[in-house]
């Protein structure tokens, strides 16, 4: 994987913390569950980038 996927998945994994953080805040359930969803596919697309980073060593 490229460093800029690598970015834009650092990036989608913030931006879902920070949702989460804002809607437990304000006591939004769908922003909160929003960016626990977005922090699930940053993780997902994290875990696809260190199996294909093993398979190219």
């Amino acid at each position: 994987m490229g460093l800029d996927d690598k970015i834009k998945n650092a990036a989608q994994d913030i931006a879902g913390k920070a949702k989460e953080a804002i809607g437990n805040a304000t006591d939004n359930d769908k922003l909160a569950a929003e960016g626990k969803a977005d922090q699930v596919k940053a993780d997902a697309k994290k875990a696809g980038e260190n199996v294909k980073d093993a398979f190219n060593k």
